[in-house]
């Protein structure tokens, strides 16, 4: 099993930026050598894509809606994923969650084939 636990939401302004971060633990994360991906969901959206890192840190990417402004890195050392989010536009706000699974479905950016949440953290960008 793995357990995942966001935080660093919060409201901020338009052009204003947040860093989220994922503490992940559990044995199948190690010894699976899991990547690690951010999806969001907004009210009355369906959960989307926004960013993957393999498990080495060698290999990202993003949605075309965040590419650009938002970078995912991770620390194996710490068991750790984070989200910088710059520039963050009203069109972000959404609950963000972590997400875990073998990389060849991460990439496939559907959010049925993650094998592990976070229970979410809500960004809200405000106008």
């Amino acid at each position: 099993q793995v357990q995942l636990e966001e935080s660093g939401g919060g409201l901020v302004q338009t052009g204003g930026s947040l860093r989220l971060s994922c503490a992940a633990s559990g044995r199948t994360f190690s010894s699976n050598a899991m990547a690690m991906g951010w999806f969001r969901q907004a009210p009355g959206k369906e959960r989307e894509f926004v960013a993957v890192i393999s498990w080495s840190g060698d290999s990202t990417f993003y949605a075309d809606s965040v590419k650009g402004r938002f970078t995912i890195s991770r620390d194996n050392v710490k068991n750790m994923v984070y989200l910088q989010m710059n520039n963050l536009k009203p069109e972000d706000t959404a609950v963000y969650y972590c997400a875990a699974a073998p990389f060849i479905r991460l990439i496939t950016k559907k959010a049925p084939l993650v094998d592990y949440w976070g229970k979410g953290t809500l960004v809200t960008v405000s106008s």
